[in-house]
């Protein structure tokens, strides 16, 4: 069993949902992401989302766009982000990591060489936000060979043709985006996020994760009663940017933020 099936059975088994942390590998340096990465963990996450830095990052908003830009401007790649990865594996074998970013730095490295690369390094799962399920046949297959799961996204205005092709192909979990627009910004609505997830699992017995628009405590236990799973991003970030001349009170501020979004979580675990 992979590490994201046996996490999602785990969590199920106590009636808990995954509480799924985003950062930008190499924001502000790839030594703070790798202790950040643990912290989290110590914090309550169950899986965590790593941040390819892309100079192009459509679906973002300005806060991760510019978290992006930072990491680059360090140098950070995506060789760089799967050794954070493969330097983690040393101290944790459980907790599962998941690629987020765009084709690009995957097709320059090569498919079968990138699956390779990071399944060898602990990866658990790839979501690239630019590429349909139409479009992925050649990148599926690379994955399936190394067991990597390919994460695929959904939104308020995908229609049920595009929730089947997604249902047909997803594995590890399907990502709702539950806004319209870029990450970090908008309002969510629960009760339009919970009428879909209920048409998304009518196609399948994946884990449902929702994102964009979590930003406390009190959204997250929300969106906890209705998924399987809430990641955060933005919301992390702003730590970093709002700790930048102190990194040691960046990474207590990210933990504190994920420790009371675990606190509201369980309190309404059913």
């Amino acid at each position: 069993m992979s590490r994201l099936d046996s996490c999602f059975k785990a969590l199920a088994e106590t009636k808990q949902k995954a509480l799924v942390p985003f950062i930008t590998a190499g924001d502000p340096s790839s030594e703070f992401t790798l202790e950040c990465m643990h912290s989290m963990v110590k914090a309550g996450a169950n899986i965590i989302e790593l941040g390819v830095p892309f100079s192009d990052p459509m679906a973002d908003g300005p806060v991760i766009q510019k978290a992006s830009e930072r990491a680059l401007a360090k140098g950070m790649s995506l060789r760089g982000v799967i050794d954070i990865v493969r330097q983690f594996r040393l101290d944790d074998q459980i907790t599962p990591v998941v690629l987020m970013g765009y084709l690009n730095p995957i097709e320059f490295m090569g498919y079968e060489v990138f699956a390779k690369t990071a399944a060898e390094a602990g990866v658990d799962a790839v979501l690239t936000v630019d590429i349909p399920p139409e479009e992925s046949a050649a990148l599926l297959v690379a994955y399936e060979k190394y067991d990597l799961a390919p994460i695929f996204l959904l939104s308020p205005t995908s229609h049920e043709s595009r929730i089947k092709k997604v249902a047909a192909v997803a594995k590890g979990y399907i990502y709702y985006v539950s806004i319209k627009g870029v990450t970090g910004t908008g309002d969510l609505e629960l009760s339009e996020v919970e009428d879909k997830l209920a048409e998304i699992k009518r196609h399948t017995s994946l884990p449902l994760a929702v994102g964009f628009g979590v930003k406390n405590a009190e959204i997250a236990a929300n969106i906890a009663k209705i998924s399987d799973a809430v990641v955060v991003g933005s919301a992390l970030i702003n730590c970093i940017t709002d700790y930048s001349a102190d990194e040691t009170k960046g990474q207590q501020a990210i933990a504190a933020l994920l420790s009371d979004m675990r606190t509201a979580m369980d309190a309404v675990k059913k």
